[in-house]
């Protein structure tokens, strides 16, 4: 079984609260770097289930599911914690008044 198993509810709602504080954090003190260390984070859970997937035996079927569906939500919390970096890091730039490298959210928030 994976060390942080995220097929269990109760994991994925707390991991879900755990991202929203920090989200909320980051933004209220205004600090990319809160939200790079969660992606950074995210991605460290990643590794550990693609190793730990990589470990498995064969004739462990079952194990392999759970790794594979922990692995998905390792994904989609990466993507929510890279879009959380982005919006952080531009109002990070606007309060600083420093030149942002490229308005990276402009594409995203253009087209909705």
């Amino acid at each position: 079984m994976p060390l942080i198993d995220f097929t269990n509810p109760f994991t994925v709602l707390t991991a879900t609260i755990l991202f929203v504080l920090v989200l909320f954090l980051g933004k209220e003190t205004k600090k990319a770097v809160i939200a790079a260390i969660m992606l950074t984070i995210f991605l460290t859970i990643l590794i550990g289930h693609s190793v730990e997937l990589s470990l498995v035996g064969e004739n462990l079927l079952e194990t392999q599911r759970t790794i594979a569906k922990c692995i998905t939500v390792d994904f989609i919390f990466i993507l929510l914690s890279f879009f959380s970096y982005l919006w952080i890091d531009d109002i990070e730039a606007r309060v600083k008044k420093m030149k942002s490298v490229d308005n990276s959210l402009n594409w995203f928030w253009s087209k909705v």
